[in-house]
C-alpha cells in the first residue's frame, strides 16, 4: 500500500506542477489573461504540497525522483492538451527517467 501511495503523490504532484505551469503559459505566451495565470500558480502551490504526502524518503530524493516523473508527465500532458506526438527517443527518454525514479524511490537500502 505504501509502493501506491507513492506513486499517487507523485502523480499529484505532477498533475498540479505541468498543469499550473501550463496555465501561466496560457495566460502569458496565449495572451488568455491574468485568471489562467492566477490559475496557474495556485496549482503551482498545491503542487509544493505534494513532497510531503510521500510515506518515506528524505526531501531530496523525493524530489530528485520527481524530477523523472515530471520528465514523463510534460510528455504526457503535451499529447493530451497539445497534440504533441512523441518520437521513439522521447519514449525512450521517458522509461530511462521511470527507472531512474524507481532506483531513488524504491530500490532496497540497508539500514533504512
Amino acid at each position: 500500500m505504501t509502493l501506491v501511495r507513492s506513486i499517487a503523490a507523485f502523480l499529484g504532484a505532477a498533475v498540479f506542477e505541468i498543469g499550473g505551469a501550463w496555465l501561466v503559459w496560457q495566460g502569458v505566451r496565449e495572451h488568455r489573461g491574468w485568471p489562467w495565470v492566477v490559475a496557474g500558480v495556485a496549482g503551482l502551490g498545491v503542487y509544493g504540497f505534494f513532497a510531503t504526502l510521500q510515506p518515506a524518503g528524505s526531501f531530496g530524493r523525493i524530489l530528485a525522483a520527481y524530477g523523472g516523473v515530471f520528465v514523463a508527465g510534460s510528455l504526457a500532458w503535451a499529447m493530451v492538451a497539445d497534440g504533441y506526438r512523441p518520437d521513439r527517443w522521447d519514449v525512450v527518454g521517458v522509461l530511462v527517467c521511470l527507472a531512474g525514479v524507481g532506483v531513488i524511490m524504491y530500490a532496497p537500502r540497508s539500514g533504512q
